[in-house]
């Protein structure tokens, strides 16, 4: 099976208590008694898309997904600016996928996802791995403060304009500083206009960065809902600021407790986002992961990249797991 699979409605879903105020969205689609399988979703902050629902074979996968703290159709949400970001950390997160596991009463699962999603899968993975069945992964990072570096500064090299918009939305003192600390501070603040623009011109950076795709849309951070779009800047810059919450190049570092897990690292050519160096770093310090680049594809994937998915998934649903 290399298309996608039908559009497929929850059997089940509910708002989890993670504490500190927090309710968590979660869904499971497919089969009850069908492979436990977790789709954990980018940004940080973008919501699970019922799209998604589809790379799973609805026969022989339990597919749960789930909405980060503060996005999707989690509360509080962070568009809000009332809403408390202070337990909204990656060591948090991994804590909510655990509580969620032990409320849908399942043993193991796959996980899934790409971006964003892919580091928070490695943090969860490797603390500690017995958890994790097997992980696919579409689109590497891991979140270290270098590559916030590249995403924020280094890639301007190639988008010299843009980036300068991109500065010119904070302080002026604060310019030649840290600029992702800078938007975090102001799409917390009080006044909305200020929260208004520094979302926008945040989104037109990001969208600037994967503007030379080959697939995909060309506006996929500015042209979310406004809600959206306010708690995904909002959630992202809040991380970034604080490198996750990770020591540096922690997740490589202790990839080695991924051993035993097999994995699947597809990753686009054109993904300037992220670029391929990371998931070739993953590569080499995880034993049991096979890597992929894929030529016609970047951050926002590809139809070829869409049908790897589909066939590792397909792949390791019928894999027997040994206790």
């Amino acid at each position: 099976m290399t298309g996608r699979y039908p559009p497929i409605d929850p059997y089940d879903q509910g708002m989890l208590d993670v504490g500190h105020g927090n309710l968590v969205h979660w869904e499971v689609c497919g089969n009850p008694g069908g492979k436990p399988a977790l789709v954990v979703h980018g940004g940080p902050g973008s919501g699970c898309a019922p799209g998604v629902r589809r790379s799973f074979d609805p026969e022989r996968y339990r597919t749960v997904l789930f909405d980060q703290r503060g996005c999707g159709r989690s509360t509080p949400h962070a568009s809000d600016p009332a809403t408390d970001l202070t337990h909204n950390t990656t060591h948090q997160l991994v804590r909510d996928m655990e509580r969620l596991r032990e409320h849908l009463g399942i043993d193991r699962w796959l996980l899934f996802g790409g971006s964003w999603g892919s580091t928070l899968i490695l943090a969860y993975a490797e603390a500690p791995p017995d958890r994790v069945s097997e992980i696919v992964i579409s689109g590497v990072t891991t979140t270290r403060r270098s590559e916030i570096d590249w995403l924020y500064r280094g890639v301007a090299r190639f988008f010299p304009e843009a980036w300068e918009r991109l500065r010119a939305g904070v302080p002026g003192n604060a310019r030649d500083g840290d600029l992702v600390a800078a938007y975090a501070r102001l799409v917390s603040d009080p006044d909305p206009d200020v929260r208004a623009r520094a979302t926008a011109d945040w989104c037109a950076w990001e969208d600037a960065v994967l503007s030379l795709e080959p697939s995909g849309g060309a506006h996929p951070y500015g042209g979310l809902p406004d809600a959206a779009r306010t708690a995904l800047v909002r959630l992202a810059s809040h991380y970034f600021a604080h490198g996750a919450w990770l020591d540096e190049g922690q997740l490589l570092r202790d990839a080695g407790r991924l051993a035993g897990i097999p994995g699947v690292l597809l990753h686009g050519r054109h993904d300037l986002s992220s670029p391929y160096g990371t998931a070739w770093e993953l590569a080499r310090v995880w034993p049991d992961a096979e890597l992929t680049l894929v030529e016609d594809a970047g951050h926002k994937g590809s139809e070829t990249m869409r049908a790897l998915v589909i066939g590792a998934l397909d792949r390791f649903a019928g894999r027997r797991i040994s206790r």
